[in-house]
């Protein structure tokens, strides 16, 4: 089970910063995802630093983003190796183990699968770190009539890493997809959000 939010406690590093590395691919939407998190980190006056790695660039191609969040300034200017979290938007990318690489030992790995943990655990044998999945394809295609599982994904990181606050990711989403997108679309987004956040299960 996982806790309460309020009984939720981020994992630092030595040098106080919380890393999460997003993986997906071309149009799923992380590196939107990590930039909202990232700007919910700037609401609540932390710092932040938020990129991607692109591969070849095409709808559908493997990518992956970057996302630090710290309360001190952020020196490092590099790819995230030893993340405190992985979020995986696409199940397809678990046939590749490199997605789990440099995941820290005591750190989560968050995937979109309507698998259950115990199921994923055992077919991956994954025997270290804390992991949760989310059917967050299923709450994409259910809110937002896409396949983009972005913000449901966003929604389980921040309860299964409480780094910033649900209301400040609300606000981000808000604000952003509300300068360019019908407010039927923000607010199937926020819903999404809220989903991701109350259904994603550990194990």
């Amino acid at each position: 089970m996982i806790a309460p939010y309020a009984e939720l406690v981020s994992p630092t590093s030595s040098l106080d910063i919380t890393e999460i590395r997003w993986h997906g691919r071309g149009g799923q939407g992380i590196v939107t995802a990590g930039e909202l998190l990232a700007q919910a980190a700037l609401v609540e006056s932390k710092f932040f630093q938020s990129f991607p790695e692109f591969g070849p660039e095409r709808s559908g191609a493997p990518m992956r983003a970057y996302t630090r969040v710290s309360d001190s300034p952020i020196s490092l200017h590099c790819p995230i190796l030893n993340p405190n979290a992985i979020v995986v938007l696409d199940p397809t990318l678990l046939d590749s183990r490199e997605v789990f690489e440099g995941l820290q030992e005591d750190g989560s790995a968050v995937v979109n699968t309507p698998s259950s943990p115990e199921e994923l655990r055992r077919r991956l044998s994954l025997k270290t770190f804390r992991l949760f999945t989310v059917d967050a394809t299923t709450i994409a295609v259910e809110t937002i009539r896409r396949n983009i599982p972005n913000t449901p994904m966003l929604g389980a990181l921040v309860r299964v890493l409480p780094i910033v606050t649900p209301a400040s990711c609300i606000q981000e989403i808000t604000r952003r997809l509300g300068s360019r997108m019908a407010p039927s679309v923000v607010e199937a987004n926020i819903v999404a959000f809220q989903r991701g956040y109350a259904t994603v299960r550990e194990g």
